[in-house]
């Protein structure tokens, strides 16, 4: 006996009025025999383990500059050649992921031993020729095969919310670097970096290793059998105002078809120019706390209460973006980051501690919410199935932001000082919010969301 259109065993195939399919009927528990939870739990510890790398590696400047006799300005290139190489894998580790070329588990193995060569370079590099390599090249390298596996997975298991679970999962890469910021500024000195950078190094990689060898992807099209795809209608409020506010992509576009449309090269440019701001406080805001007098110890707390913030504030925007909308949150949050940055100079011209904490806070905030707005957004504008490709894209951006907000930015700060250096990323933070007034989902027009909405709340 013939089985109906789009029926096959334990699932079927549907079609929505645009074409796209969707494979519903299988629970998260009959795929992974347990719950899809563990896909946001596993992929937060390892963004965790990676984030120290990029978060509080300038809480270690004056250690490692002393130990190896680089000079300064290397230390921050150095960090751009990791930030460089971390965005630069995300569009290939893509294609691999979705071609099946590269499972989770092979990725994150990948990943683990990128991260402790890169602890390994810093503590035993004999120039900093090695250190480029190392902690650039591998270390950049391992953290951004983590990344585009971490993030993109969340979205798959979560595809009709997941603002909340991929922001949390994003938060990690930021708080997981509070303890090494304060291990790295208050107690590691000349005479014992070797050792424990090599440790932590060990200790970190084991987590991403850990943490890789449970994780897995869905099946393609995966769609949680409570939620109708095709009505958008669940029983769970939050569930249905999320479907409302951020709709599905009207069909799964191909990386080549998501840059025709115009958008995602405007994604491209708004990410450039946040990610460069950010990068650009994690880069300068401990050396600036320093000029301006502050205590070793306050300059790691403000530190560490940024990188506190940037993760939290992650998850938290993006529940925000899931009751509220992508759009109208990506906004918020640039003009949030942009005024930040004049609130940061400030406060450390006036040597005002309590408003540079609270302002140091705010700008971690905006800082690290741009990235799991971007990353959602992705998919909800082109679909779940070539996510890591199209966010990949992206996220490219990075590659350029990076450089921007670390090398360059040492060269804006040896020529017009910090002042000019926090006054011109803040103007391009407000501009970065007008550009995000022009992003809008391919293909669906405001009669359609009109349409959702009737139905949505049939």
């Amino acid at each position: 006996m013939s089985k109906p259109d789009g029926q096959t065993d334990g699932y079927r195939e549907v079609k929505d009025v645009n074409g796209r399919v969707y494979r519903v009927g299988e629970t998260d528990q009959q795929i992974l025999g347990r719950s899809r939870r563990w896909m946001v739990i596993l992929p937060w510890f390892a963004m965790m383990a990676i984030s120290s790398s990029e978060y509080a590696f300038t809480s270690a400047e004056e250690t490692l500059s002393s130990a190896h006799n680089w000079h300064g300005s290397h230390i921050f290139w150095l960090l751009g050649v990791w930030v460089f190489f971390q965005a630069a894998v995300a569009f290939p580790v893509g294609k691999l992921r979705e071609s099946g070329r590269l499972p989770v588990k092979a990725a994150m193995m990948l990943g683990a031993i990128g991260t402790v060569l890169g602890y390994v370079a810093l503590a035993y590099a004999p120039n900093v020729f090695w250190a480029y390599l190392g902690f650039g090249f591998f270390g950049g390298t391992g953290a951004g095969i983590v990344y585009a596996t971490c993030v993109n997975i969340v979205g798959k298991w979560y595809p009709e919310r997941k603002g909340g679970k991929t922001g949390f999962v994003n938060g990690g890469f930021a708080y997981g670097s509070v303890p090494f910021i304060f291990l790295f500024k208050s107690y590691m000195d000349t005479s014992n970096y070797s050792g424990l950078l090599l440790v932590v190094g060990l200790f970190l990689a084991f987590a991403v290793a850990a943490s890789g060898f449970f994780m897995a992807d869905p099946p393609k099209n995966w769609w949680p059998p409570h939620v109708d795809p095709l009505r958008a209608s669940a029983d769970d409020p939050r569930i249905r105002r999320s479907l409302e506010m951020n709709p599905p992509a009207v069909k799964q576009y191909t990386p080549m078809e998501a840059v025709r449309t115009g958008i995602l090269p405007l994604m491209w440019f708004c990410l450039l120019c946040t990610a460069g701001i950010n990068i650009f406080g994690i880069a300068f805001q401990v050396p600036f706390g320093d000029e301006m007098g502050f205590a070793g110890g306050i300059v790691a707390l403000a530190m560490s209460l940024k990188a506190i913030v940037n993760g939290t504030g992650r998850g938290v925007i993006g529940w925000i973006s899931d009751r509220y909308g992508r759009r109208r949150t990506l906004i918020f949050v640039c003009f949030v980051l942009g005024l930040s940055q004049y609130a940061v100079y400030f406060s450390g011209s006036i040597g005002s501690l309590p408003l540079f904490l609270l302002a140091s806070m705010v700008s971690g905030f905006g800082g690290g919410a741009i990235f799991p707005l971007f990353a959602a957004m992705t998919a909800d504008y082109f679909g779940e199935n070539n996510n890591a490709s199209n966010y990949g894209l992206v996220y490219s951006s990075k590659l350029v932001s990076g450089l921007v907000g670390s090398g360059l930015g040492a060269v804006v700060v040896a020529t017009w000082g910090y002042g000019g250096a926090f006054i011109l990323a803040g103007s391009i933070g407000l501009g970065a919010g007008c550009l995000a007034f022009f992003l809008k989902q391919p293909g669906r027009n405001l009669r359609d969301l009109r349409q959702e909405s009737v139905a949505l709340s049939a």
